[in-house]
């Protein structure tokens, strides 16, 4: 190759999910609704959480924290979407595209440890009620949200540094075919050697995300063992219901992400890898309020109190 043709670019074209004029208005209101929807709906669960007293427990704690990362997780990448489609330029900037990465990296990853850390309370709170509030006080439930952001920072750090190093072919159009800057699609279009940052991608992927996921499973397999000993039917319920939300969201997030990595890996599939990103960058985190809400009486309670509803 020659030199000249291999350089740092200075921008991206993000080409989104479709040329056509006609299907801009659609698509920008359609995720303008599902991102006030997720703001929204996430913020008032963090005000259900912290107005509430009675709702000031670890469970709740990290939830609270969930919903902050789901907000930030969907700021990263729907914004510039949505300012994309009402222009006829697509353009990214190459430190914009990289700083966009730095976060959804961040927060993706974020989600991740904290479903595991909810995981591991819920595990406590059933195999081991008698030790509860011991166990999990609130230095420990501090410490465990303190290492997983610092997990997360210097991961996220890892991969952008990694970004750096690539470069770009300036004969070639730069067009990313996505809705935002996605570290995959930016690895598969880069002209220099790439073998280090696959290397260093799948080992966070396979350390970061893998792990956490044993650990959900481990967690789960001792609290559902524990469920089945339980005498009374009332007991059972009781129990199923404060761990139901909790696995109906971790299995929506990771069948999704395992969804975006197998469509990404089949030939000819960078359009439909962006749409089943929609998943997991979107539509998880606009399901949470209602997955956590629905089935909770206690979140129930807290935002009927916030809406001025009376509670009975």
């Amino acid at each position: 190759m020659e030199p000249e043709n291999d350089t740092q670019i200075s921008e991206f074209f993000l080409l989104g999910f479709s040329e056509k004029p006609q299907l801009q208005p659609l698509i920008f209101g359609l995720f303008l609704s599902m991102y006030l929807i997720t703001a929204f709906g996430n913020m008032l669960i963090i005000l259900a959480i912290s107005t509430d007293p009675n709702l000031h427990t670890p469970m709740y704690f990290f939830l609270s924290n969930l919903s902050f990362v789901d907000i930030c997780f969907t700021s990263t990448t729907i914004p510039k979407m949505l300012m994309n489609t009402q222009k006829e330029s697509k353009v990214i900037t190459y430190a914009g595209c990289v700083t966009q990465i730095y976060f959804l990296i961040l927060f993706a990853v974020l989600d991740v440890f904290l479903l595991s850390v909810m995981a591991y309370d819920r595990f406590v709170a059933i195999c081991h009620p008698l030790h509860y509030t011991i166990i999990m006080n609130p230095l420990l439930c501090g410490l465990l949200v303190l290492v997983s952001w610092v997990m997360c920072i210097l991961n996220s750090l890892l991969q952008s540094l990694m970004m750096l190093r690539l470069s770009f072919c300036t004969h070639l159009r730069p067009y990313i075919p996505h809705f935002f800057c996605e570290l995959n699609e930016m690895i598969q279009i880069a002209c220099s050697d790439t073998f280090l940052n696959n290397l260093v991608m799948y080992f966070a992927a396979v350390l970061l995300g893998g792990g956490p996921f044993a650990g959900i499973l481990y967690s789960y397999s001792k609290t559902v063992s524990s469920i089945r000993r339980i005498s009374s039917a009332q007991g059972k319920y009781k129990a199923f219901s404060t761990c139901a939300s909790h696995l109906s969201v971790v299995c929506l997030f990771y069948c999704t992400m395992l969804g975006v990595y197998l469509s990404s890996a089949a030939p000819q599939s960078s359009h439909s890898s962006a749409v089943v990103s929609v998943m997991y960058t979107v539509v998880t985190p606009m399901l949470n309020p209602f997955i956590y809400s629905l089935r909770n009486r206690d979140i129930k309670r807290g935002l009927k109190r916030i809406i001025g509803v009376p509670v009975m």
